[in-house]
Parts: structure tokens; C-alpha cells; sequence
């Protein structure tokens, strides 16, 4: 991503989404806690969040090695995987 400036913000659904500053257009990214999941994190759920888009800005920023490592795996055939 450039050096454009971004924010974090929580949305009326209580989702959390990260959108440039001061735009007012669709957000880059919502995350979406289950019910279950706000009770439990309660005020650390915005904490939780920035963690989350933290790791995925820094696997956009790595993309290039991420890619490169995919296409050296030997296993080339799609295989279903559960991500917890």
C-alpha cells in the first residue's frame, strides 16, 4: 500500500473496518465478530481487530515472497483446509 493515511473505525453493525482517512466511501476491509465473539472480547474487540489488519498489511507489503514461496511448494493440487 502507499503512504496514503487509513483508519480504523467501528461501524453502527458493530463491525470494524479499516477505510482511507476522511473518505466516507466503502471500506477497504469490515471484520465481523459473531455475537459470541464481542461479548467475549467486549473493549479489546477494536485491539483485536488492529492485530488482525496489522498481519494482513504486513502480508500484502510481503506479497511478492508469499507467491514465490506457493509456487516452489511441490504439492501443486488444491487441498480443502480448515484455518482456525
Amino acid at each position: 500500500m502507499s503512504s496514503e493515511t487509513f483508519e480504523i473505525i467501528e461501524l453502527a453493525n458493530g463491525d470494524v473496518a479499516l477505510r482511507r482517512a476522511g473518505q466516507k466511501e466503502d471500506p477497504l476491509v469490515r471484520i465481523h465478530f459473531s455475537d459470541a465473539s464481542s461479548e467475549f472480547l467486549r473493549e479489546h474487540k477494536i485491539a483485536v481487530a488492529r492485530a488482525m489488519l496489522e498481519a494482513g498489511i504486513d502480508a500484502v507489503q510481503n506479497i511478492d515472497e508469499i507467491a514465490a514461496e506457493y509456487l516452489e511448494e511441490e504439492e501443486l493440487e488444491p487441498v480443502n483446509h480448515t484455518i482456525h
